[in-house]
């Protein structure tokens, strides 16, 4: 009966400002923030302000009322600037340059044993040593590696904005406090997207700004706007990349050096007729 090979696909997305935008609203929208109104307690939604607004009317209708205007309590999302400092050199404090061939990668970031080659050295061992039987059991040194590799990180410094907009001051108080008290003391905390971690940081001030001390028509609403400071890298250049975002190759397993012998005449001395005294 045929075995069939089980073939793990190994799959590494590139770490890119798209990357560390999803990881961050992931992460907001994962904090599962509630508050209550008319109808009881209700889920807030949350936008990304980097769609048109064209798009946002359109896909979601529920956020608007009929006359277009945003129905309260909301929050949204914001990348606000990006920073490549001098200073911030993560874990990697010199630049490591790539393999100068078309595949390229500087740093291995996983590593795993190729059976099939690593079984055909075990055998060609076992078959010299033991006379054929090439499914003894012996010890094998020879272990052929694949190491994933991906291209030296460029670390950078993101800010984004997330703002709070609702229309009471309970509401307010609601989503306020569990920014405050997610991170608990140390304001810091970890988002991961498609295997890459980034380090988000929550700034102390939360600006407020309401206008609940206007008695004009204009209608009612609590803003507050949370600054969030997230620690992340790129790998690669993204789409614009010409080599393989990431390259997998094998580690050797022996080092043969081949020597070669060349006879040229007759080189032993005790065949030479000169060394010898032959009497008649």
């Amino acid at each position: 009966m045929p075995v069939n090979k089980v073939k793990t696909d190994t799959t590494l997305y590139p770490s890119t400002l798209e990357n560390i935008d999803t990881a961050l609203y992931d992460w907001v929208s994962d904090l599962h923030l509630t508050t209550k109104n008319n109808d009881g307690l209700i889920s807030t939604p949350i936008v990304w302000l980097g769609t048109e607004r064209a798009f946002q009317i359109k896909n979601n209708k529920e956020l608007r009322d009929k006359s277009g205007k945003l129905k309260l309590p909301i929050i949204t999302v914001n990348r606000e600037s990006v920073r490549k400092e001098a200073n911030f050199k993560g874990a990697f404090q010199a630049d490591i340059p790539e393999t100068n061939d078309f595949k390229g990668g500087s740093i291995i970031i996983r590593r795993e044993v190729q059976q099939e080659k690593t079984r055909n050295f075990a055998n060609a061992d076992s078959a010299r040593s033991t006379k054929g039987d090439e499914n003894r059991r012996k010890e094998n040194s020879k272990i052929v590696y694949e190491e994933f590799m991906v291209p030296s990180p460029i670390y950078i410094t993101v800010m984004y904005g997330i703002t709070l907009r609702t229309e009471y001051q309970q509401q307010m108080n609601d989503l306020v406090s569990s920014f405050i008290s997610v991170t608990g003391n140390r304001n810091a905390d970890v988002i991961r997207n498609n295997g890459w971690s980034y380090e988000l940081f929550i700034e102390e001030d939360y600006t407020e700004n309401k206008n609940v001390d206007n008695l004009g028509e204009d209608e009612r609403m609590f803003e507050t706007k949370v600054s969030v400071k997230v620690l992340g890298y790129l790998v690669g250049e993204g789409t614009n990349r010409i080599i393989p975002h990431y390259t997998k190759r094998e580690t050797r397993a022996e080092i043969r050096i081949i020597r070669e012998r060349a006879i040229v005449g007759d080189k032993r001395p005790w065949l030479n007729k000169d060394n010898f005294d032959f009497k008649e």
